[in-house]
Order: structure tokens, then sequence, then C-alpha cells
């Protein structure tokens, strides 16, 4: 999927909480009571580990080394030994789908994501395969999907969710977001990590370099009400995140804000 952006474009926007950067121009699969959250089949769970941990993960170190990618204070995540969420900056469309694979490692992780990432043909069938929680559209697909989420916590997996919701190429501030997707460590009562990415210059080429930083756990509080205990966590790590791009110090593009008239 071409963004169409190069290096020092200008990018405008009005709205940081709702506007699309990118168009990736995706006929979206409904996601809907006829689709199928979870597959328990021999000859699935073999495509599974045969594609994920024989291809991807080593597909992905590969990429990490030579993209000069860095995940610090990954040593956290030990601090919890069963289900946890992982709260992540939305800046690059591939690393973004594969930088929990190694970050959680051993662990799979499992993304909350929106239904363009598993509409692709083929490529589709294996995000669904490797992970891929699209949004319910409908109360039957909703159910399916509470389902499939509560059977990825009780066998302690990662989840991973990405609260920006669109994806703003190299983008090195973390944007405002809504509280609603931190309503799942309160009503699992489990904790959440925070994945920000900075960006940084690298000795040769004009492509950044991107440092991960991996900070957490922290706890949902459980003596307040769901509402304000899922608004403490949102601004625990935004706060958490906001700090952490600060680390960036390279703009592959420019953003530039606007005003609606213009």
């Amino acid at each position: 999927m071409k963004t169409g952006l190069k290096y020092g474009d200008k990018v405008y926007y009005c709205d940081e909480l709702h506007d699309e950067v990118v168009d990736f121009r995706i006929k979206k699969k409904p996601i809907d009571e006829n689709y199928c959250y979870e597959r328990k089949g021999f000859f699935y769970r073999l495509g599974n580990f045969i594609t994920y941990r024989l291809f991807l993960i080593p597909v992905i170190g590969i990429y990490k080394f030579f993209a000069g990618v860095r995940v610090k204070n990954r040593q956290v995540l030990k601090k919890v030994k069963g289900a946890y969420f992982l709260y992540g900056n939305h800046t690059n469309q591939l690393w973004d789908a594969f930088t929990p694979t190694f970050v959680t490692f051993p662990k799979q992780p499992y993304l909350i994501v929106g239904a363009d990432n598993v509409s692709q043909p083929v490529l589709g069938y294996f995000t669904k395969m490797w992970g891929a929680l699209p949004l319910p559209e409908n109360f039957q697909a909703a159910k399916n999907f509470k389902r499939a989420l509560d059977h990825k916590i009780q066998k302690g997996s990662p989840v991973v969710i990405y609260p920006e919701e669109h994806m703003w190429p190299y983008y090195t501030k973390i944007r405002p977001f809504e509280d609603k997707s931190f309503t799942y460590p309160v009503k699992y009562n489990v904790p959440m990590f925070t994945l920000t990415t900075t960006y940084r210059k690298r000795k040769l080429g004009k492509k950044p370099r991107m440092d991960v930083y991996v900070d957490g756990p922290f706890y949902p509080d459980q003596n307040l009400d769901p509402k304000v205990a899922q608004k403490q966590l949102r601004d625990i790590a935004h706060q958490t995140m906001c700090a952490r791009a600060e680390q960036s110090n390279y703009e592959y593009l420019t953003y530039v804000k606007k005003e609606k008239h213009d």
C-alpha cells in the first residue's frame, strides 16, 4: 500500500483526532455475524505455527536489523505473568503491525484493528491468523468479538491497541485520543503498558531510525467508578507517551495544521 509521501513532504491537517492522512483505498470486509474470530482446527493451528513462528518472526528480525529498530525497556513486561494490554502510537503501517510480535516474544500478541487490516486478498487471511481482531459492526459480531477477547485474556495473551486509530506516517508527537479503548484493562482487571515509537536521525540515508520504548505496568484502580478508571488510564498512557515522544529528534515529514476554512 503506497502512501505517496516522501522525505520533506508537508502534510496538512485540521483535526488531530479524526483526520485521515493516508487513503489506502481498500474495499473493507463487513465484520458482521458471519465473521469468524476464532478457528481451532488442527490444520489452522499448524498453519499459524509455520507461518508465524517459522516465517514471520525471522523475517521481522531481519527487517528490524536493517531498519535500525531498537526496542528499549522491554524487560518491564516480565513484571506481569498473565495477560496485559499494550497501547501504542500509530505512525508506521508496517512496523506498527509487527512491533508487538518482537516486543512480546515468546508470547503471540493479538491486535484490535479496523476492518481494513483483514480485508486485503490473501494478506488479510494471514493477518487474521497472526492475531488481528477487527472491531465488530453489529450486535452479534460484538458477542463473537467479546468471546474471542475473553479467550485471549484467559490464556494470558498480550492484546495491542493503537488508540489514535488513524495512521500518521512518521509523526513525532502524540495525538489526542479518546478513552473508549481503555475500558478493557478495567473490565478484565489486568495491567496496561505503553509502546512509544520515536524517530531519530541515522548516520546514512534519509529514513529515520526507530527507537521503541516500553513503559509500565499501569494498573486500573478498581476502587474508582469504571468510567473514571478508564479515563485515568487514558491520561496515564497519554502523558507517558508524550514524555517518551520527546526523544524524537528528526522529522521525515512535516505536519502543518491549518484552519478548517482554509
